[in-house]
């Protein structure tokens, strides 16, 4: 299988990009191998379906980047070398972001554990495997991103990506505990034009659901690596609880799979219509 794709439309018709780096669920052997875990429970980082929910966005005109690696294997939503000593048999060059709040959480490039706190490998590895997936798929997957994204702003003026996410059912906000079925995540305010961000909200308001903005998340290192909007760059992080598509032990889809997928395609549609000239370069204006 191959470690990427992109869903290409029949014309790129809108000044938006879809990427969901999460959603790969192909386990190589030799990994499984490697691993204290079943194929079961290392699954429970995956962002699962979220590139079916929004598969139909291709169809409107939008392309859209997915992983077929999982995030397990290695996190593209990371700095290439944000790597944890604990898991290495080497030495970690000095080039590598070992003090970051992800690396600590075992959240890494490559990661540690998955959630609830699960190991994943059964001893430490060795520095040269995780510089070949480095090398192999993180850093071939943002070539194409960043391809994309210029192509996009290149016969645009501007470009829009969408990063596709999923997050546990278990996350609760505020005093009262309200379950946000989507959090918009924008770096506050630094990786999108306010309008694009508040439109997104809206959109999904209006169909009746519960949404909120960047906290718990605002957004990872691709929102924030991609997301310049003082250049007509703007990047946005969408994540969806998963109670609203799919049972987190037996890792079904819910009846309300399609009607979510439907719901997904109408907020891309409406949001990608959204008037260019607010979202276009301003780097002169802001100098």
């Amino acid at each position: 299988m191959e470690a990427f794709e992109v869903c290409e439309p029949d014309f790129h018709n809108v000044p938006f990009v879809m990427n969901s780096p999460h959603s790969g669920r192909y386990y190589p052997k030799r990994f499984l191998e490697m691993s204290n875990l079943d194929i079961h429970a290392i699954r429970r980082s995956e962002d699962y379906f979220v590139d079916e929910l929004f598969s139909d966005a291709v169809q409107i005109g939008i392309p859209m980047l997915k992983a077929h690696f999982p995030r397990a294997y290695l996190d593209v939503n990371r700095e290439p070398y944000e790597l944890d000593p604990r898991m290495f048999i080497d030495k970690l060059p000095p080039y590598t972001n070992r003090n970051s709040l992800r690396v600590a959480a075992g959240l890494g490039t490559i990661p540690r554990i998955v959630c609830e706190g699960l190991n994943i490998y059964k001893t430490r590895i060795g520095l040269d495997e995780a510089m070949m997936r480095v090398e192999q798929l993180y850093k071939p997957y943002h070539a194409e991103l960043r391809a994309l994204l210029s192509r996009t702003y290149g016969h645009f003026g501007h470009a829009v990506l969408i990063d596709c996410h999923s997050m546990p059912a278990s996350v609760h906000l505020g005093a009262e505990g309200a379950r946000p079925d989507f959090i918009i995540g924008d770096r506050f305010g630094t990786s999108a034009a306010q309008v694009l961000s508040e439109a997104a909200v809206d959109i999904l308001r209006d169909m009746g659901y519960l949404v909120t903005s960047n906290k718990p998340y605002a957004g990872g290192f691709i929102t924030e690596h991609y997301g310049r909007p003082a250049r007509g760059l703007h990047a946005l992080q969408i994540e969806i609880n998963r109670s609203l598509y799919v049972n987190e032990k037996t890792m079904e889809k819910r009846p309300g799979f399609d009607a979510l997928r439907d719901d997904l395609t109408r907020f891309m549609a409406q949001l990608s219509v959204l008037d260019g000239a607010q979202l276009s370069d301003f780097s002169i204006a802001a100098e």
